[in-house]
């Protein structure tokens, strides 16, 4: 390999941040959600380093569960959005899968399967997000419709709107919808993602879906006090320098004039590599561990930056995107969007490498 582009993705802290965030979980158990290849981490990485301590995994669709089963990943594996077809029934069934149930719809496909060939069933509540789920009072006619479907192990889900908003007003009423749905039927809840798992103790239960925050980003909208280190270094080399007087451009559109003769940095990743291209003038990046800026708009396959005020850069000098020593949250503020959206987002052509320390 060549071009030195690669997320470094950093085991050891990955297992740290899984359980600190398991001493909150109190009774309940925590299951590390794997979807969208891990946040862009890697799935069967990811799924295959916390096998040892993580009961079961989350993601959102059964191509995502096959993948795991491909990888060697035995443990029980949820599927959040269920079956998008009355085919997947059998296929969940098949690999120890977990289906949450979000409409009638799915449990007549269910219902259609026979019994030894039909997957466990979770319950998908509506309690205020209003995407998927029974509403919170359609859930006892569907309990007792379909009741012999159901067994003890089934789960009642639901999701919070507003979860990351530490001062939010909406989270206690559909944490009171939901304990009415809870106390009627007696069912096992999972309300908590990362936000609620973190910010909000009422919503932990008895399972937690751990994801953003046990990739060490930031969960909620003010810094939540957890020692959550970053698992993804995202990082790229210098591949060109060159000088450019006052007054001259850098890249396209002519978005970024030199101030004073400066030296510039192309570095060999861009937005085809995953990095935002919306990211403007002055987004941080780190140069041999000093802070500098890009200068010019992301290109395809490059970035340019100011490195006038770093110490000799050259050639090959490693330049790091976000990891250790730049939170993914600060870029993802200057690229007008949030941390999710940029380790998913980041593409296949960038080797994930796992490292231990």
């Amino acid at each position: 390999m060549s071009r030195q582009t690669q997320a470094v993705i950093h085991a050891d802290a990955l297992l740290h941040n899984f359980r600190v965030l398991s001493s909150l979980a109190g009774e309940g158990q925590n299951m590390a959600v794997v979807k969208a290849d891990a946040y862009g981490h890697g799935a069967v990485n990811v799924a295959r380093i916390l096998r040892k301590v993580s009961p079961a995994f989350a993601v959102a669709i059964t191509e995502e569960a096959l993948a795991l089963r491909e990888g060697g990943i035995q443990a029980p594996v949820v599927i959040l959005e269920g079956p998008h077809q009355a085919t997947e029934c059998a296929v969940a069934a098949r690999e120890n899968c977990i289906v949450v149930v979000h409409s009638e719809e799915q449990l007549c496909w269910l219902k259609a399967c026979p019994s030894d060939r039909r997957p466990a069933i979770w319950l998908k509540v509506d309690s205020g997000m209003h995407r998927l789920g029974f509403a919170c009072d359609e859930v006892l006619p569907m309990v007792a419709k379909y009741r012999d479907m159901l067994t003890d192990d089934t789960v009642l889900v639901t999701h919070l709107a507003c979860g990351d908003e530490t001062g939010s007003q909406s989270v206690q009423k559909q944490l009171d919808a939901f304990e009415q749905v809870r106390a009627a039927t007696g069912f096992a809840v999972s309300i908590a993602n990362s936000p609620g798992t973190v910010g909000w103790p009422q919503a932990r239960g008895n399972w937690n879906r751990t994801g953003i925050a046990m990739y060490g980003a930031e969960p909620l909208d003010t810094p939540c006090g957890l020692d959550l280190q970053p698992v993804m270094t995202l990082q790229a080399s210098i591949i060109a320098l060159r000088t450019i007087e006052a007054g001259e451009t850098v890249g396209y559109g002519d978005t970024w004039q030199a101030k004073r003769r400066s030296l510039i940095a192309t570095a060999g990743i861009g937005y085809a590599d995953g990095y935002p291209r919306q990211c403007p003038n002055g987004t941080p990046v780190m140069v041999n561990g000093h802070r500098a800026a890009l200068a010019g708009r992301v290109s395809m396959d490059m970035i340019t930056i100011d490195v006038t005020d770093i110490p000799a850069p050259a050639p090959g000098d490693r330049v790091e995107l976000w990891g250790h020593q730049l939170s993914v949250d600060e870029v993802a503020h200057h690229a007008g969007t949030i941390s999710y959206d940029l380790v998913t987002r980041l593409s296949q052509r960038v080797p994930r490498i796992v490292k231990h320390v």
